[in-house]
């Protein structure tokens, strides 16, 4: 039963006038502000820390329920979680959004004003942050005892410039203004070591033990950022983990004069939670992100020790009250971390401390890519964590043992399994590694378990059937619905009532609705709406003007060749030239005027990536600037794609591309955004999209390309992209204006490189095969946007189908399947 009465409001929750003094004390002690000439940024410090008061308050009650109750812990281990902006998702989780308007538009500010002020964490780049923010908003909705870490970055990826057409990278300091959602917990402080050597030493009874000495110490701070569940009264918290060195300065080096070397130790030190994913491309960014992965592992593993010691058992009892989930390989080296605390310095043996480590971890997988399976030079490894090597290799022989003893004499099975790859120059798997470490493993959507069962980890599934499990990704519609889109939610809420924010099944109650016209008709209003503020939010930042009568056809996503903008940048070619064609004033049929809208970022050090946004820039460019075609075809790219960017394009868009090779992209997440939000899709049978055109209806989706087994079959027999096209005017005509200076006169062989990968290189992502069929699925939008109802109708069913796409189920069903663990009930402050 949720706590809160039928306006929203939770029944504890600050009153208005409460939430309104409240604001005034923050501006007065935060902010150091007079609070009746309090500045707009002023204003939303004060509701800042206010909530942040508040939301303490819970979280103490919360964390004092886990404890009476025993619950058993989930500890989620990200690398990065896309947090995007916290205000109006703690507004809303607390049911203040009335009282918060309000109070600030008392000082003369609006919401969304205030909303503006805030910065996009910094704390992750694409869709495996958000999927962890995700589940950190349904861990605590549900009420589950969990818990998550990572770090705290200084600096996000990078912020995103187009200048020229071209990607340029700049620091992303989303901490410039500090940030008001964070405890710096400075009595959580522990030691991380790195490199150094192993020393063997020998107890009275002769058995051999081994220590780490380090030559290298920093201390890892907790941060916690809080996540309220919606409406429940339960808060949880991340735990990101802030590197500062173990000493400030080298006070020899200060005596001497060397003002510089005195601090170096610091400076280096703390590099450590500067940026997220440092340049990997040499050697000392390979070291760092190592060192990053190991230093928020290893504070982690003492935290959850230092909080297991709490509960009865000892560490003997750890698998039954403690359940690690690793989000992908970069958080793996806790598997060996562990092992050391056990062996090393509890003194566990061997056998005990093995069962511990993979009946408390479990892994999921995030990629079939092999080239995005993390591994680690050997060499780096035995440098930066010389037992950690010790440990791995230990693993791996005993691993293997087994392996030889069920299949003796198959050496070419064990190469295969090994931890170790001995082929590529000696390097640690580490998807390996947490797969021999864990005893789940989930991939992230049903194709992308299949995949993972019958070809990327085949020999570990025929060893290990029962260790596979899937777990279909999810999103949570309080952040993609409720607060992303408010118009829609409100439509929904009055067309089927309130409680389906927690419940994303009652969406199927909207089906019937489907067949109103009068219901059809205030969907179409909404669209409207959205697609107006979309307009508006795109005209300075992408320089397009984007008539909302216009269909909005997005692809917003990672800039990579396996998700094919660079189709999609194809059909835009060929919608241009069949327009260049028509008579003056004419519109080529199925006439759809429509805006192509891209965002996404580019690894700074991805080549081609980057050279796919100069080229929508280029072709937009052209294309925008020519008159006639300017009246049915526009193309923009909104920079520096994040969450809260998001938050405005996914409301406003009527085609959602999702366009991935089939059998590339695991699951995906940006497809159940956008579906929820009334979107029609447009893709490829990949990925989670497989089960969502289930669940709505293949009918209701553009389908369109090869399938997984096609793509391997074609591969298989000898793919010629030549071949496609030499025999495809269209495709031709398109190919060769971008590779022969069409869309760069200045540069006319900027664009070479493209068609070189899809004519000579291979054509790796399988686009001259797909072209023609994603053409055809583009007509077959176009004639369905004509007929406004039935477009309509489907848009409706689209949201309807989306039930089972929610985190919440995810949750519960890792829950259920994998950590073993309930919701806590009940609530923890104390007895008066």
């Amino acid at each position: 039963m949720k706590n809160h009465d039928v306006a929203g409001r939770m029944a504890d929750s600050p009153s208005r006038e409460g939430l309104r003094e409240a604001v005034r004390r923050q501006i007065l002690s935060y902010t150091g502000s007079d609070p009746d000439r309090a500045g707009v940024r002023d204003v939303y410090r004060g509701l800042a820390f206010a909530l942040r008061e508040y939301l303490a308050e819970k979280w103490i009650e919360t964390q004092r329920a886990y404890y009476e109750s025993g619950a058993k812990r989930i500890y989620y281990l990200s690398l990065e979680f896309l947090v995007g902006r916290s205000l109006m998702s703690n507004i809303l989780s607390l049911g203040l959004e009335d009282d918060a308007r309000a109070v600030v538009e008392s000082y003369g500010h609006s919401l969304d004003d205030i909303e503006e002020m805030e910065w996009d964490a910094g704390l992750g780049n694409g869709g495996l942050g958000r999927l962890a923010s995700c589940f950190m908003d349904s861990l605590a909705t549900q009420g589950f005892a969990a818990y998550g870490y990572g770090i705290r970055y200084d600096f996000g990826i990078f912020w995103q410039v187009i200048e020229n057409g071209a990607q340029t990278e700049r620091p992303d300091n989303w901490m410039r203004f500090g940030c008001p959602w964070q405890f710096e917990r400075q009595g959580h402080l522990y030691p991380v070591q790195f490199g150094g050597s192993v020393r063997i030493l020998h107890d009275e009874q002769g058995n051999e033990r081994r220590i780490w000495v380090g030559s290298e110490h920093v201390l890892a701070v907790a941060c916690d950022m809080l996540v309220p569940g919606y409406r429940n009264g339960k808060v949880i918290n991340m735990r990101l983990w802030n590197a500062k060195a173990s000493r400030e300065f080298a006070l020899d080096y200060f005596q001497r004069g060397d003002y510089v070397g005195a601090v170096e130790e610091k400076a280096k030190s703390e590099n450590i939670s500067k940026v997220l994913y440092p340049d990997d491309s040499r050697v000392q960014g390979q070291e760092l992100r190592l060192k990053q992965q190991y230093f928020f592992v290893a504070a982690t593993i003492q935290d959850i020790v230092r909080r297991s010691r709490k509960q009865s058992g000892g560490l003997a009892g750890m698998p039954d009250r403690v359940a690690v989930q690793l989000n992908d390989t970069h958080p793996a080296i806790a598997i060996p971390e562990l092992m050391r605390v056990l062996v090393d310095e509890e003194e566990l043996n061997w056998d005990d401390a093995w069962s511990i480590c993979v009946r408390t971890f479990a892994y999921t997988n995030h990629t079939i890519l092999p080239e995005a399976l993390e591994h680690w030079p050997v060499e780096t490894m035995q440098r930066v964590l010389p037992r950690h090597m010790e440990i791995i290799y230990e693993i791996n022989a005993r691993f293997l043992q087994l392996v030889r003893r069920l299949h003796p004499g198959d050496d070419a099975l064990a190469a295969r399994l090994s931890i170790i790859d001995e082929d590529h120059g000696r390097r640690v798997r580490m998807a390996h590694l947490a797969l021999v470490g864990s005893h789940m493993v989930n991939g992230v959507s049903a194709l992308h378990t299949d995949l993972l069962r019958s070809s990327v980890f085949q020999d570990f599934h025929d060893m290990y059937p029962r260790r596979f499990v899937n777990m279909t990704n999810g999103v949570t519609p309080r952040r993609w619905m409720l607060q992303a889109n408010p118009l829609l939610s409100d439509l929904i809420t009055e067309a089927i009532g309130p409680g389906w924010e927690t419940d994303l099944a009652r969406l199927r109650d909207l089906r019937p609705l489907a067949e109103d016209a009068q219901f059809r008709q205030r969907w179409r209003e909404v669209k409207f709406e959205n697609k107006k503020r979309l307009s508006a939010y795109m005209l300075p930042r992408a320089r397009v003007l984007a008539p909302p009568e216009f269909m909005f056809d997005v692809h917003v996503k990672r800039i990579h060749e396996y998700k094919r903008q660079l189709l999609n940048v194809l059909h835009v070619v060929t919608l241009y030239n069949r327009l260049r064609g028509a008579p003056p004033g004419e519109c080529p049929l199925p006439c759809v005027p429509r805006v192509a809208i891209f965002g996404g970022k580019a690894a700074p050090a991805y080549a081609m990536a980057k050279l796919t946004i100069r080229l929508i820039h280029a072709v937009a460019s052209v294309v925008n600037g020519d008159p006639h075609v300017s009246n049915y075809l526009r193309v923009a790219f909104v920079p520096n794609y994040c969450v809260s960017n998001a938050e405005k394009i996914i409301p406003g868009t009527d085609l959602s591309e999702q366009i991935s090779t089939a059998g590339t992209e695991a699951s995906g997440t940006g497809n159940m955004k956008f579906a929820m939000n009334g979107a029609l899709t447009i893709g490829t049978m990949d990925g989670a999209t497989v089960e969502m055109a289930k669940e709505i209806g293949d009918e209701h989706f553009f389908i369109f390309g090869l399938h997984t087994p096609e793509v391997a079959a074609l591969k298989a027999r000898g793919y010629d992209p030549r071949r496609i096209y030499d025999a495809d005017r269209e495709l031709r005509l398109a190919v060769d204006m971008i590779a022969n200076g069409h869309f760069s006169p200045r540069e006319p062989g900027l664009f070479e490189p493209i068609r070189q990968s899809w004519l000579d290189d291979g054509d790796k992502y399988m686009v001259m095969a797909d072209y023609r069929s994603y053409v055809e699925a583009q007509e077959r939008a176009a004639h369905l946007y004509q007929d406004r109802e039935e477009w309509t109708r489907v848009s409706i069913l689209n949201t309807a189908g989306m039930g089972y796409f929610s985190s919440d189920r995810t949750i519960a069903q890792y829950a259920r399947e994998i950590w073993g663990a309930e919701p806590v009930t009940g609530s923890g402050a104390r007895k008066k």
